[in-house]
């Protein structure tokens, strides 16, 4: 599948490797949607200009990510929505057993398990049966869904049992989603990005964060928003990449 004259649906897409993503299909002549919770979005579309729509939502509503959908078919014309890459998702922390011996706060697993496995469900379901019914193009594919996972998913740190359970999980749907899919000639890739430098990890104190960066076996550093946006790119235009997940992390295996 090619870029140019394509719709995709970008998750996350305010800030980030969403934001990323979204300026390099852009550039490569595709149109966007761009969907946040934050309100930052409009203005990053608006920066990307005529390709590109925002709108604001929730990936865990189903309203709300079948509007984002049904504005990238729109805005796709007769395309429709060609491809979905799914950054959005949080980071949380907390052991099972506190210093005080207090369990950990059941509520914040679900919610982490909420947001970024059943959100991940709920974007790929709605994406795949808009996708579906697209004309099929080169080798019969209608459509490619991209969604990001995690080296938590393999190297899950102590504190990072929500985290590390929720991409594990998407992980574990990336193969069967493809095989089910491949009927209706649809790809289904994840993406386990390592230590990226992202808003997330500035919330992080600056010396753990170039503790992480020295971490990596090459190249010493975090990884920069455009190069897993390069990565979604070759996925979209590689129809062999499939039902695989591929880490991006320079060689980290965290400890």
């Amino acid at each position: 599948m090619q870029v140019k004259n394509r719709t995709f649906l970008i998750t996350g897409a305010a800030s980030g490797l969403g934001a990323a993503t979204a300026e390099r299909l852009v550039a490569g002549g595709g149109r966007v949607v761009l969907c946040d919770l934050s309100d930052a979005v409009e203005a990053h579309a608006e920066k990307l200009g005529e390709a590109a729509r925002a709108l604001r939502g929730d990936v865990t509503s189903a309203e709300d990510m079948q509007a984002a959908v049904d504005a990238a078919v729109a805005l796709g014309d007769e395309g429709g929505l060609a491809g979905v890459v799914h950054c959005a998702g949080i980071v949380s922390v907390a052991k099972l057993v506190d210093r005080e011996g207090n369990p950990a706060d059941l509520d914040a697993y679900a919610r982490t398990v909420e947001i970024n496995l059943v959100g991940t469900f709920n974007v790929m379901r709605l994406a795949a049966a808009a996708m579906a019914r697209n004309e099929p193009g080169e080798d019969g594919e209608r459509g490619v869904i991209v969604n990001t996972a995690s080296v938590a998913a393999f190297d899950g740190q102590v504190g990072q049992c929500a985290y590390s359970a929720s991409k594990a999980g998407v992980v574990g749907m990336s193969l069967p989603a493809a095989r089910e899919l491949s009927r209706h000639g649809i790809r289904v890739m994840s993406i386990a990005p390592g230590v990226f430098q992202t808003p997330m990890m500035s919330e992080i104190p600056d010396e753990a964060a170039r503790a992480l960066a020295a971490s990596v076996p090459f190249p010493k550093r975090l990884g920069e928003p455009d190069e897993f946006a390069r990565l979604a790119e070759q996925i979209i235009t590689n129809a062999m990449l499939n039902g695989e997940v591929i880490r991006l992390d320079g060689g980290i295996r965290m400890h």
